[in-house]
């Protein structure tokens, strides 16, 4: 990248408005955590009906509430903005500068960017009066990847990463590693963004290690079908005994990542 690329790089990233609309998408990201903590809790006390308890059942909730366009519309901005911070972010923070630590940061940054962009991308097509389920393109992709010459062996990849992920998540959580993204607020408020991310984080953790054990389960019998993404995660919960019970603190643990994220986009160090 040249010198004149990266300065503008830079001045996008520092900006007002990305600043503004990058907290947005904090929020907005709490608002879809929220409502999938909702659906799980529902599915666990026999309701939901046929909702998704993952990203697409959440924005299908908000496009059918009152004014929910307007409002898939903001979250569809607010996320593209946020995965675009973090792309810049990638690229032009020199937080880590060389070696190991830089290669780390940019991955991880750069696979946030690209979390976030789909999410907004799927959050689009809803706005836009489309829809899109989130199960079954993690289905279509695990079929199209066993139908490959060796795919299984990438399947198992993918179901190894997202449990290496998961126990990231969860040790975040307990060691209130989340803290170092923030400016901390004082007293009752920074007790309970502690709290509320480290509950929260947890609880992502278990969610995301069930994603990766269905990959695996879907690798070990050929069958993609085993395979549903987050939603599949969370009903497998529902179905181990006293799952009910955790799928309910699970869902509650989504919930409070949601509020945690309103915090976040308050306090995050951008």
């Amino acid at each position: 990248m040249t010198s004149t690329a990266k300065s503008a790089a830079h001045d996008a990233k520092n900006s007002r408005a990305v600043h503004v609309l990058a907290r947005a998408g904090f929020a907005a990201s709490g608002i879809v955590h929220i409502l999938i903590g909702v659906i799980a809790i529902s599915i666990a006390l026999g309701g939901a009906g046929g909702q998704e308890a993952d990203q697409s059942g959440a924005l299908a909730q908000l496009a059918a509430a009152p004014g929910g366009i307007f409002l898939l519309w903001a979250v569809t901005i607010g996320l593209a903005t946020l995965g675009l911070w973090h792309l810049l972010s990638a690229v032009v923070d020199r937080s880590a500068d060389s070696g190991k630590d830089r290669a780390v940061h940019i991955v991880k940054n750069g696979a946030k960017g690209l979390v976030y962009l789909a999410l907004a991308v799927t959050a689009g097509t809803f706005a836009a009066g489309g829809s899109s389920s989130s199960s079954g393109s993690t289905t279509s992709l695990t079929a199209g990847l066993l139908s490959t010459p060796g795919g299984v062996f990438l399947v198992v990849a993918i179901g190894i990463v997202l449990i290496a992920i998961a126990g990231y998540l969860v040790v975040k959580g307990v060691t209130r590693r989340f803290e170092r993204d923030l400016s901390m607020p004082g007293g009752t408020a920074g007790r309970g963004v502690r709290i509320l991310g480290t509950v929260g984080y947890i609880a992502r953790g278990v969610a995301m290690a069930g994603v990766g054990v269905l990959f695996l389960f879907a690798a070990a019998t050929n069958d993609p079908e085993k395979s549903s993404g987050l939603d599949g995660a969370l009903r497998t919960i529902a179905d181990l005994p006293a799952g009910k019970i955790l799928l309910v603190l699970v869902g509650a643990g989504w919930i409070a990542y949601g509020v945690y994220a309103f915090f976040r986009a308050r306090y995050t160090r951008l």
